[in-house]
């Protein structure tokens, strides 16, 4: 199952702010959300820094890149094992190609990712992106 731009905001804000370091007392799904959150962050961030616009395609591996590389980070500083790794791994993976397509192709409507757009309404009327603020 995977979870929403609101649980995943909050599954980043425990695991990526919260003290508790090297524990394994974190779910894979709570990782994975955090994870998940993360990468779309990186994503966003690599891919306004480029300026170019990427098929959506292109977009989710590119995703799928940038959040699996996170569950492997997570995996080693929250004391994961191999299992709840690659559960987690698959789940985070989900889950951002979800976020995205809610994001990008439900809330844009564009036939490609395009950093130039700002985001869509409702991502910014409830702050969503507030390092954004140029729009």
């Amino acid at each position: 199952m995977a979870w929403g731009w609101d649980e995943s905001n909050e599954a980043h804000r425990q695991v990526y702010n919260g003290e508790q370091h090297h524990e394994a007392k974190f779910s894979h799904e709570l990782l994975a959300g955090a994870a998940s959150f993360e990468g779309m962050k990186l994503f966003e961030d690599h891919q306004r820094k480029e300026g170019k616009p990427v098929s959506h395609a292109f977009a989710k591996e590119l995703l799928a890149g940038i959040v699996g590389s996170q569950i492997d980070r997570l995996a080693e500083t929250k004391g994961m094992d191999e299992v709840d790794k690659i559960r987690a791994k698959k789940h985070a993976q989900e889950n951002a190609h979800q976020m995205y397509e809610e994001h990008y192709e439900r809330g844009h409507g564009a036939p490609e990712y395009d950093p130039r757009l700002p985001p869509p309404p409702h991502f910014r009327d409830e702050g969503r992106f507030p390092d954004q603020g140029r729009w």
